[in-house]
């Protein structure tokens, strides 16, 4: 499945949570999960044809969540299998 499908399918489950998907050494949000991701970390955006996407170095984790938490965010992380 490519990481935007599984993505969408992740996120009709949790509608509720920005979903951190991890896809190697990087975390990635799309859509408006990227935009909120953005909006309280300052990560930047990229923008494709059909969405908007946003990611992270692994390593940033430990400070770009507790930001997430203290805004308020319910957060899901979802591993590439």
């Amino acid at each position: 499945m490519a990481p935007l499908q599984y993505f969408k399918k992740l996120k009709a489950k949790h509608p509720d949570a920005i979903i951190l998907f991890r896809r190697g050494d990087y975390y990635e949000s799309y859509n408006e999960d990227a935009l909120e991701l953005d909006r309280i970390t300052k990560c930047g955006l990229n923008v494709e044809a059909t969405h908007v996407w946003s990611r992270f170095i692994h390593s940033e984790l430990d400070w770009r969540l507790p930001k997430l938490i203290r805004a308020g965010k319910r957060i899901a992380i979802a591993d590439a299998v």
